[in-house]
């Protein structure tokens, strides 16, 4: 089973106007709203795929109710720990007609040490062989940034896979804990191997530098362009078909559920990557932070280009 972790989830809002403009009255075309946060948004994905997937979330107030609802209404099972603060709510402003996206997210609650161990415990007694557990999103307020890497260890002490997708100091400190996989952008990339990353040779050697530190897979996003996939055996370059563009939220997301997906399943490494980038090109094509249902996803297989360095 693939499990989530949402430790600081949210309620996604996206607007759509036509001409946003800054420090003026702007109106709504039309508005939706969605369950999300990284770890909801990867069960989401998972789940489209036909993966079997639980997300063990911290949920707070009416929001954290609304949340805990959806999740169980998309056929996700869901273990959550009550919180004192309310669930956070996002926007996301899509302008239709100069193809922007705009997100205003809020910081979230403060969250105890306790409510933090609760969580932890139940995700632990869970865990069961071939699982995969992923870690992803900011961490919440009020907690440590070494928080990824007590569950990187506590999670592969149990017997699971376990892949990271964060930023800053959690990424630092949770790679130093040696996760299964970690998904940098360009920018995470060059932070983590303190140089500027400028060329195809440059994003190769930093991602082979971080797998001789333990790291089994090293996937490095590139948004439109694609993506590298690198193991201490195969490197592959996938590029993303052109798509049409409903939100960018989420993509990212869905590129790790397709890679736990593909992990539990065994899949060779230019398999998950072409279903990795697949399925976020799928995404991409989706209104707010809805899942792309699996014909989409399996219509862009063959339109996925993919080149061994």
């Amino acid at each position: 089973m693939i499990r989530t972790v949402c430790l600081n989830p949210a309620l996604d809002k996206t607007a759509l106007i036509a001409g946003f403009k800054i420090d003026a009255i702007n109106r709504i075309m039309s508005m939706r709203s969605d369950t999300g946060g990284k770890g909801i948004n990867v069960s989401k994905v998972v789940t489209k795929l036909g993966g079997r997937t639980c997300a063990y979330a911290l949920l707070g107030g009416t929001v954290g109710t609304q949340i805990e609802s959806d999740i169980v209404d998309m056929g996700i099972s869901c273990i959550s720990v009550p919180i004192e603060g309310d669930t956070r709510t996002n926007l996301k402003i899509v302008d239709t007609k100069e193809g922007t996206h705009t997100d205003i997210n809020e910081s979230g609650p403060v969250v105890g040490s306790q409510e933090l161990l609760d969580l932890l415990q139940r995700l632990i007694s869970d865990i069961g062989e071939g699982d995969v557990v992923v870690l992803s999103g900011s961490l919440p307020r009020g907690v440590p940034q070494d928080t990824y890497a007590t569950w990187i260890r506590a999670s592969r002490q149990a017997g699971a896979a376990v892949f990271l997708d964060t930023n800053g100091r959690a990424l630092t400190e949770g790679i130093d804990a040696m996760p299964t996989l970690i998904k940098p952008n360009l920018h995470e990339l060059s932070e983590l191997v303190g140089q500027q990353i400028s060329s195809t040779d440059d994003i190769v050697r930093a991602a082979k530098d971080l797998l001789n530190e333990g790291i089994e897979v090293v996937v490095v996003s590139m948004g439109a362009q694609g993506a590298l996939f690198a193991t201490k055996n195969e490197t592959i370059m996938a590029k993303a078909p052109h798509v049409p563009v409903g939100s960018t939220v989420g993509a990212g997301d869905a590129v790790i559920a397709a890679m736990a997906y593909a992990w539990e399943h065994h899949y060779k490494l230019a398999d998950a990557a072409t279903l990795a980038i697949a399925t976020g090109s799928a995404n991409v094509m989706q209104s707010g932070t809805q899942a792309a249902e699996r014909s989409v996803i399996e219509s862009l297989l063959g339109k996925v280009d993919l080149r061994e360095l």
